[in-house]
């Protein structure tokens, strides 16, 4: 019994990691692709080895969660003593609280401008024909082949006082002097906007080749206008890409950390730069494991709560 309590910190920090990789693996999104009683077959019967894989994939998560159990000395660093202190301090202190109210909408307007800058796209992108639609699409992903460090400093470069938008702002008679872009929260979601919108333009695209055109000519045909055919034919089948983007895009913008750092800069602070700073400006490492881990946690209780009511509220098209 006295093994068990000395262990349950890592044993608590093990099941929270394992549900983290279960959930983020990349079996687990497709499951957005399938209906209700298809994912229920697949889950029961690859559940153990999906946990396994997860665990035995992310020993770093394992680590950082058994780290933010540790208590910390300014004189002595890390001691072997495992603790909640550190949860007790982020949970109770207003200025975590801030951080992580910042990320989430941070997160969540980045989230909202893909979805409408990317579900249009890509559906105008559909319509193409070839080589018009490999060339575009090959526009699309290409920066996705450019590290995030490079098309964030190349943002720097376009955001600043001296930088292109501006220039045109000022010679376009719009603004007198320039607008403060670089070392904002605008700054920063434009910046992740441009990083994010590649995958939801692919989560998107996956779904719209299960897009049936006759279903949409057969309404246009019934006269149906066009707004009311993308609401009511179109818009209900791209849902699950839609849904599947969103979540990708939420969890890579809450946990995103160079775009925030170069265009938001010290004093804007996400989740992902404050981890940063405790571990390599403070060296309270525990502390920085703890915003790393809560993070985590927040970002599965979100998205699960954002995909049960939605399931919820659009049963008939998951199921269909």
């Amino acid at each position: 019994m006295q093994l068990l309590i000395q262990y349950a910190p890592w044993l608590a920090a093990m099941g929270v990691l394992i549900l983290g990789s279960a959930f983020f693996s990349s079996s687990e999104a497709a499951f957005f692709y399938l209906g209700r009683p298809q994912r229920r077959g697949l889950a029961s019967g690859n559940r153990a080895q999906r946990v396994a894989a997860g665990l035995l994939a992310e020993p770093d998560r394992l680590l950082t969660a058994v780290l933010s159990f540790h208590a910390f000395d300014g004189t002595q660093g890390v001691l072997p003593t495992f603790t909640l202190s550190n949860y007790a301090e982020v949970l109770s202190d207003s200025y975590y609280h801030e951080i992580f109210l910042r990320t989430g909408g941070m997160a969540l307007a980045v989230t909202l401008l893909c979805v409408v800058l990317g579900v249009p796209e890509t559906l105008i992108l559909a319509r193409m024909r070839s080589p018009w639609r490999s060339i575009f699409l090959i526009v699309i992903l290409g920066p996705l082949l450019i590290s995030v460090v490079v098309r964030t400093l190349g943002w720097a470069i376009l955001l600043g006082n001296n930088g292109l938008l501006n220039q045109a702002l000022q010679a376009l008679g719009i603004t007198s002097e320039p607008v403060k872009l670089v070392f904002t929260m605008t700054g920063v979601i434009i910046g992740l906007t441009h990083v994010l919108v590649p995958f939801m333009v692919i989560a998107v695209w996956a779904a719209l080749q299960k897009l049936d055109l006759q279903v949409e000519n057969a309404a246009r045909s019934l006269g149906a206008q066009p707004f009311a055919v993308f609401r009511r034919v179109v818009l209900p089948q791209l849902l699950p890409g839609v849904l599947s983007g969103s979540i990708i895009v939420f969890a890579l913008a809450a946990s995103a950390f160079a775009t925030p750092a170069l265009l938001g800069g010290r004093r804007l602070k996400v989740a992902a730069t404050a981890a940063y700073d405790e571990f390599l400006n403070t060296l309270n490492w525990p502390l920085g494991a703890t915003i790393a881990v809560l993070l985590l946690i927040a970002n599965i209780v979100i998205i699960l709560g954002c995909n049960r009511w939605i399931e919820r509220r659009f049963r008939a098209v998951f199921e269909g």
